[in-house]
Protein backbone atom coordinates (compact mmCIF):
# COMPACT_ATOMS: atom_id res chain seq x y z
CA UNK A 1 0.00 0.00 0.00
CA UNK A 2 1.23 3.38 -1.16
CA UNK A 3 0.86 6.80 1.01
CA UNK A 4 0.35 9.77 -1.31
CA UNK A 5 2.53 12.77 0.10
CA UNK A 6 0.33 15.10 -1.55
CA UNK A 7 3.80 17.02 -3.22
CA UNK A 8 3.42 17.57 -6.80
CA UNK A 9 6.00 15.48 -8.68
CA UNK A 10 7.58 13.91 -5.83
CA UNK A 11 5.64 10.68 -5.52
CA UNK A 12 6.57 9.67 -8.96
CA UNK A 13 9.94 9.47 -7.81
CA UNK A 14 9.17 6.55 -5.23
CA UNK A 15 6.64 4.23 -6.91
CA UNK A 16 3.38 6.08 -6.19
CA UNK A 17 4.25 7.46 -2.67
CA UNK A 18 5.76 6.19 0.98
CA UNK A 19 4.92 2.57 2.27
CA UNK A 20 2.90 2.31 5.14
CA UNK A 21 3.90 2.27 8.32
CA UNK A 22 7.35 3.12 8.27
CA UNK A 23 9.75 5.67 9.51
CA UNK A 24 11.64 8.43 6.64
CA UNK A 25 14.06 11.20 7.44
CA UNK A 26 13.94 14.48 5.48
CA UNK A 27 16.91 16.17 5.74
CA UNK A 28 18.15 19.44 4.74
CA UNK A 29 19.77 23.26 5.40
CA UNK A 30 17.15 26.17 6.60
CA UNK A 31 14.57 27.48 4.04
CA UNK A 32 14.94 24.34 1.98
CA UNK A 33 11.41 23.45 2.57
CA UNK A 34 11.12 20.79 4.95
CA UNK A 35 8.29 21.90 7.44
CA UNK A 36 6.45 22.91 3.98
CA UNK A 37 7.02 19.08 3.00
CA UNK A 38 5.82 17.72 6.18
CA UNK A 39 2.78 19.81 6.60
CA UNK A 40 1.54 18.83 2.97
CA UNK A 41 2.46 15.20 3.92
CA UNK A 42 -0.20 15.48 6.88
CA UNK A 43 -3.03 18.38 5.19
CA UNK A 44 -2.50 15.04 2.33
CA UNK A 45 -3.78 12.60 4.81
CA UNK A 46 -6.19 14.78 6.78
CA UNK A 47 -7.97 15.38 3.58
CA UNK A 48 -8.06 11.67 3.20
CA UNK A 49 -9.72 11.35 6.51
CA UNK A 50 -6.46 10.22 8.15
CA UNK A 51 -5.54 12.24 11.51
CA UNK A 52 -2.17 13.47 11.16
CA UNK A 53 -0.16 14.56 13.90
CA UNK A 54 2.86 17.42 13.93
CA UNK A 55 4.77 17.59 16.97
CA UNK A 56 7.56 20.56 17.12
CA UNK A 57 10.14 20.40 19.39
CA UNK A 58 11.79 23.64 18.19
CA UNK A 59 9.56 26.32 16.79
CA UNK A 60 5.96 27.64 17.80
CA UNK A 61 3.50 25.63 16.65
CA UNK A 62 1.26 28.83 16.63
CA UNK A 63 4.19 29.80 13.87
CA UNK A 64 4.44 27.23 11.91
CA UNK A 65 0.41 27.14 11.51
CA UNK A 66 0.40 30.88 10.79
CA UNK A 67 2.91 30.15 8.21
CA UNK A 68 1.44 26.95 6.53
CA UNK A 69 -1.74 28.88 6.15
CA UNK A 70 -0.62 31.00 3.33
CA UNK A 71 -0.72 27.85 0.94
CA UNK A 72 -3.54 25.84 -0.14
CA UNK A 73 -3.42 23.38 2.05
CA UNK A 74 -7.07 24.36 4.41
CA UNK A 75 -4.45 24.07 7.14
CA UNK A 76 -7.14 25.57 9.57
CA UNK A 77 -10.44 23.61 8.68
CA UNK A 78 -8.51 20.84 9.41
CA UNK A 79 -7.19 21.61 12.94
CA UNK A 80 -10.95 22.67 13.46
CA UNK A 81 -12.20 19.52 12.51
CA UNK A 82 -9.49 17.66 14.18
CA UNK A 83 -7.56 15.68 11.14
CA UNK A 84 -4.51 17.78 11.51
CA UNK A 85 -3.13 18.00 15.39
CA UNK A 86 0.07 20.22 16.48
CA UNK A 87 1.62 19.46 19.67
CA UNK A 88 4.89 21.28 21.46
CA UNK A 89 7.08 18.88 23.23
CA UNK A 90 9.74 21.25 23.38
CA UNK A 91 11.53 22.23 26.57
CA UNK A 92 9.50 25.76 27.04
CA UNK A 93 6.99 27.50 25.93
CA UNK A 94 5.39 31.58 26.64
CA UNK A 95 3.63 32.92 28.86
CA UNK A 96 -0.13 32.20 28.10
CA UNK A 97 0.63 30.13 25.04
CA UNK A 98 -1.52 27.17 26.78
CA UNK A 99 -4.72 28.99 26.13
CA UNK A 100 -3.85 30.51 22.83
CA UNK A 101 -3.35 27.03 21.62
CA UNK A 102 -6.48 25.00 23.08
CA UNK A 103 -8.24 25.64 19.60
CA UNK A 104 -5.21 23.71 17.88
CA UNK A 105 -5.02 20.90 20.13
CA UNK A 106 -7.22 19.26 21.42
CA UNK A 107 -8.10 20.20 24.99
CA UNK A 108 -9.16 17.09 26.62
CA UNK A 109 -5.52 15.65 26.17
CA UNK A 110 -3.06 16.46 28.83
CA UNK A 111 0.34 17.18 26.85
CA UNK A 112 2.24 16.31 30.86
CA UNK A 113 4.35 19.56 30.19
CA UNK A 114 5.28 18.71 33.97
CA UNK A 115 7.69 16.20 32.58
CA UNK A 116 9.53 18.27 30.34
CA UNK A 117 9.14 21.73 31.00
CA UNK A 118 12.38 21.87 32.71
CA UNK A 119 14.69 20.23 30.59
CA UNK A 120 15.38 18.94 26.75
CA UNK A 121 13.44 16.49 26.06
CA UNK A 122 14.90 12.94 25.77
CA UNK A 123 14.16 10.41 22.84
CA UNK A 124 12.11 8.17 25.44
CA UNK A 125 10.46 11.11 26.51
CA UNK A 126 9.68 12.46 23.66
CA UNK A 127 8.67 8.83 22.21
CA UNK A 128 6.09 8.21 25.58
CA UNK A 129 4.08 11.68 24.67
CA UNK A 130 3.96 10.69 20.77
CA UNK A 131 2.85 7.64 21.23
CA UNK A 132 -0.13 8.39 23.89
CA UNK A 133 -1.03 10.80 20.85
CA UNK A 134 -1.25 8.26 18.41
CA UNK A 135 -3.34 5.53 20.26
CA UNK A 136 -5.87 8.41 21.67
CA UNK A 137 -6.20 9.82 18.16
CA UNK A 138 -5.52 6.93 15.38
CA UNK A 139 -3.05 9.42 14.52
CA UNK A 140 -1.89 7.82 10.78
CA UNK A 141 0.44 10.39 10.04
CA UNK A 142 3.31 11.78 11.92
CA UNK A 143 5.95 14.57 11.74
CA UNK A 144 8.66 15.04 13.91
CA UNK A 145 10.10 18.49 13.86
CA UNK A 146 13.04 18.15 14.36
CA UNK A 147 14.86 15.06 15.82
CA UNK A 148 18.69 17.05 15.92
CA UNK A 149 16.66 18.59 19.22
CA UNK A 150 16.64 15.19 20.92
CA UNK A 151 19.62 13.79 19.60
CA UNK A 152 22.18 15.96 21.82
CA UNK A 153 20.28 15.86 25.21
CA UNK A 154 23.27 13.50 25.86
CA UNK A 155 26.93 14.59 25.72
CA UNK A 156 27.78 10.87 26.03
CA UNK A 157 28.15 10.38 21.79
CA UNK A 158 27.56 6.32 22.56
CA UNK A 159 24.38 6.87 24.62
CA UNK A 160 23.23 9.26 21.70
CA UNK A 161 23.56 6.70 19.17
CA UNK A 162 22.14 3.91 21.12
CA UNK A 163 18.84 6.37 22.61
CA UNK A 164 18.72 7.56 18.74
CA UNK A 165 18.34 3.46 17.24
CA UNK A 166 15.82 2.60 20.26
CA UNK A 167 13.99 5.45 19.42
CA UNK A 168 13.77 4.93 15.55
CA UNK A 169 12.95 0.91 16.59
CA UNK A 170 10.00 2.62 18.31
CA UNK A 171 8.44 4.64 16.38
CA UNK A 172 8.76 1.59 13.81
CA UNK A 173 6.00 -0.14 15.80
CA UNK A 174 3.58 2.95 16.37
CA UNK A 175 1.43 1.58 13.60
CA UNK A 176 1.50 5.18 11.43
CA UNK A 177 3.78 6.69 8.46
CA UNK A 178 6.34 8.79 10.04
CA UNK A 179 8.34 11.69 8.53
CA UNK A 180 11.34 12.90 10.74
CA UNK A 181 12.85 16.71 10.37
CA UNK A 182 16.54 16.59 10.23
CA UNK A 183 18.41 20.03 10.22
CA UNK A 184 21.41 18.01 8.58
CA UNK A 185 23.20 20.14 5.91
CA UNK A 186 26.15 17.32 4.54
CA UNK A 187 24.64 14.38 2.91
CA UNK A 188 28.05 12.47 3.29
CA UNK A 189 27.68 12.71 6.69
CA UNK A 190 25.15 9.98 7.84
CA UNK A 191 23.99 9.94 11.19
CA UNK A 192 22.30 6.67 13.41
CA UNK A 193 18.85 7.94 12.16
CA UNK A 194 19.39 7.88 8.55
CA UNK A 195 20.71 4.19 8.68
CA UNK A 196 17.92 3.00 11.08
CA UNK A 197 15.21 4.45 8.85
CA UNK A 198 12.99 2.81 6.04
CA UNK A 199 13.94 6.29 3.80
CA UNK A 200 16.10 9.08 3.71
CA UNK A 201 15.40 12.74 1.28
CA UNK A 202 17.18 15.56 1.10
CA UNK A 203 16.17 18.51 0.46
CA UNK A 204 18.78 21.01 -0.97
CA UNK A 205 19.27 24.70 -0.99
CA UNK A 206 22.49 26.05 -2.89
CA UNK A 207 23.91 28.56 -5.59
CA UNK A 208 23.25 27.21 -8.85
CA UNK A 209 24.64 28.86 -12.32
CA UNK A 210 24.37 32.26 -10.25
CA UNK A 211 20.72 31.34 -8.93
CA UNK A 212 19.77 29.97 -5.56
CA UNK A 213 17.91 26.97 -6.33
CA UNK A 214 15.87 24.35 -3.98
CA UNK A 215 16.26 20.48 -5.11
CA UNK A 216 15.39 17.45 -3.48
CA UNK A 217 16.94 13.85 -3.55
CA UNK A 218 15.84 10.53 -2.70
CA UNK A 219 18.83 8.64 -1.18
CA UNK A 220 17.66 5.62 0.25
CA UNK A 221 13.80 4.04 -0.16
CA UNK A 222 13.49 0.01 1.38
CA UNK A 223 11.48 -1.65 -0.74
CA UNK A 224 10.81 1.23 -3.29
CA UNK A 225 12.33 1.40 -6.97
CA UNK A 226 13.16 5.42 -6.35
CA UNK A 227 14.79 7.84 -8.68
CA UNK A 228 18.24 8.91 -6.95
CA UNK A 229 18.91 12.52 -8.84
CA UNK A 230 18.64 16.07 -7.67
CA UNK A 231 15.02 17.24 -8.88
CA UNK A 232 14.17 20.74 -8.92
CA UNK A 233 11.55 21.80 -6.33
CA UNK A 234 9.37 25.38 -6.14
CA UNK A 235 6.90 26.91 -3.97
CA UNK A 236 3.33 27.38 -5.12
CA UNK A 237 0.42 28.19 -3.96
CA UNK A 238 -0.14 24.39 -2.91
CA UNK A 239 3.29 23.80 -1.67
CA UNK A 240 6.24 22.37 -2.64
CA UNK A 241 6.17 21.21 -6.54
CA UNK A 242 8.66 18.75 -7.63
CA UNK A 243 10.34 19.42 -11.38
CA UNK A 244 12.88 18.86 -13.57
CA UNK A 245 16.25 17.34 -13.73
CA UNK A 246 19.30 18.95 -12.41
CA UNK A 247 22.00 18.53 -15.04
Amino acid sequence: MRIPTGIEGFDELVQGGFLADRVYVLSGPPGSGKTTFGVQFLAEGASRGEVGLYVTLLECPQNIINDMSNYAMNVTPLIKSQKLLFADLGPRMEYGYMGELSEFVTPEYNIGRSSVESEAPSPAMVFKEVAAYVSEYNVKRLVLDSVSAIRFTSSDFSLQEKEMTRFIRNLKNLGCTTVLLSEMTDPTAYSTEQFAAHGVIFMHNFLYDKTMTRAVQVIKMRGTRHDCNMRSVTFTDAGLKVEGFIE
